[in-house]
Order: structure tokens, then sequence, then C-alpha cells
């Protein structure tokens, strides 16, 4: 944390001489006690005392200058900010393949419960979209705000729906999420916005165009692509056809665009897997006056120091 005027901090010592001052009146207060030695007229006198709690306001009020002295010193915090425009293409693999068992109840069924959860994580201003990739590539929800229809379209996603044909064109899949990037708005061809491609698939690349071209195009564009390897060795489709998880065209991916690569093996990593990208995903960082935090607390501590006070030593006429 910086401060903008840190000189002002030395107004601190201010509040430790006060907090020394109020230890030794408190220690005078103590000795004067113990030289009264006639008990019972003291218990007349000086009726017993709430304890610990006598001293709880006291200290909430010098709590309270140390935190309106710590924002008048005017500290400044980094701090994630949504980007303007940023925009999410979730790109989810919907082969034959991802019928596979080894991922309860089968690996697509949980790709998209993970991904209801991560959509419905990423702040309302950003703009999702959704695209469905087995041997071609569609998107089935354009980037909105929308999230009802991003939800729907999750919905609908099931093995056949990008198209008839085999294979699984990860090359494909992250080329029309671009193309559905830089159709955002009017300015997106010219001026594309803040986006990221988040893909999950759970083998190489089979059919359309080389991932590597595609990759290399987002990199040009300066769009990191988040790639998820979804799956086991263990994975089997139509009884005995084996599919296992195959994550090196992926991480290759991620690698030429910036983008984070994720292995999952179970729904619970995948989860994961989602909530990191989340935590990073259309945010820029800002250094900003965050004073108000400190003088907002002091004030709240003002307000308990005060009822402490009123509950524990008010006395009624």
């Amino acid at each position: 944390m910086n401060w903008l005027s840190p000189e002002r901090l030395w107004l601190l010592t201010g509040v430790v001489a006060l907090a020394v001052a109020y230890v030794i009146a408190q220690r005078r207060r103590s000795r004067y006690a113990v030289r009264f030695t006639n008990l019972k007229l003291l218990g007349r006198v000086a009726p017993k005392r709430p304890g610990w709690r006598r001293h709880l306001p006291a200290s909430l009020f010098l709590a309270m200058l140390a935190l309106l002295v710590a924002g008048f010193a005017r500290p400044q915090a980094e701090v994630q900010v949504p980007r303007d425009r940023a925009t999410v293409l979730v790109a989810v693999d919907v082969s034959g393949s991802m019928g596979a068992t080894d991922v309860a109840p089968d690996r697509l069924a949980a790709a998209k419960a993970a991904a209801r959860e991560f959509v419905a994580d990423l702040p309302e201003q950003f703009n999702v979209g959704l695209v469905a990739f087995s041997g071609t590539a569609t998107v089935l929800v354009p980037p909105v705000t929308d999230r009802a229809a991003v939800g729907a379209g999750i919905d609908w996603l099931a093995e056949g729906i990008a198209g008839p044909g085999g294979g699984t064109a990860i090359g494909e899949a992250i080329a029309t999420a671009l193309d559905s990037i830089r159709s955002l708005d009017a300015e997106a061809g010219e001026d594309i916005p803040p986006a990221r491609v988040v893909l999950l698939s759970d083998g190489a690349n089979t059919s359309g165009q080389d991932p590597a071209q595609a990759a290399g195009l987002a990199a040009e564009l300066g769009v990191p692509v988040d790639s998820i390897s979804f799956g086991t060795a263990a994975g089997v489709v139509w009884g005995n056809t084996p599919v296992p998880v195959d994550g090196q065209t992926l991480q290759a991916v991620a690698d030429a665009t910036g983008g984070n690569y994720f292995e999952a093996g179970n729904a619970d990593e995948l989860r994961d897997a989602y909530a990191d990208i989340g935590s990073s995903v259309g945010y820029r960082t800002e250094t900003q006056d965050v004073s108000a935090r400190f003088i907002g607390a002091g004030l709240a501590l003002a307000l308990l120091a005060a009822l402490a006070s009123l509950l524990w030593f008010a006395r009624l006429p």
C-alpha cells in the first residue's frame, strides 16, 4: 500500500501518546484503590465496575483515531476494475468422446454444469458468448450481457449440435470465437474489445484448420486463450472405444496466446479451473485512493465506542 501524504502518519504519535496517558491514568487509579484499606466502605463508595468492559470505549476511540489518521494520509491500493466492453467466449467440445463416463455423469454433463457456474460468477456487465464445436464450430450465443440467454445456450449443448461430422476442431473453435469477438459492436473490427477465449476439450485437433494458425491470430489480436483439458486416460465410449484425454494441443494453444492451461480429471478440478480463470478475466489493475475505507471504518468504531459508553456507563436521573 502506498501513501500520497505519508508525512501525515506522524499524527499517529499523538494517538500513541493518548494510549500511554490512558494506561498511566488507570495505574494511578489502581494504586489509589489499594491505599483505601477499608474494603467494606470501598465497596459502598466505589461500586463494582464492569471490569474489562470499562476499557472498551477508550480502546475503540483510540482505534478510531488511528484509522482516521491513516485515511488522512491518503492511502492507495491496487484494485481490479472490470474492463469496458470486456468479452468472454466460452467454447465447449461436444464431440462424441465427451460422452465418456470417466467423469460422472459424463464429460459433457459435468462440463455444462461447471460452465453455468463460471458464467454466473462473471460480472454482469461482461459480454459472454458461447461456441460449440466438434468436427466444425458454431456460435450458439453471440456475446451478450443476458445471462439467461447464455444459460439457455449451455443447456442446449449436446453431441451433434455443432453440425454433422465427427472429430474435434479446436482450431475452428478458436477462429469462430475470434470472429464473434470482432463483431461485438461497430468499433470491434478496428478496436477489438478486451477479450478472452475459454476453451474446453478432451482431445487433440482432428479436423478443420490448424490450431497453431488460429492461435497465431489470437496472439496477434491480443486475445488470450485459456484452455482446459477435461477427462482421464480411462475414458471410453460406445462400450469399448477408448477416448483418453489428450491436452498437448490445448497446452500449445494456451502457451502461444498468453493464456493459461489447466488439466481437470473430475468435476471438482474443472470447477477450480474455471474459478482460477474467472478471478483474472476481463479486469485491469488500477491504483486507487482507498482513504474512504479507513475513514468509514473509523466512523463505525466511533459509533461503537459511543454505544458502549451509553450501555455501560450512562447514569439515569
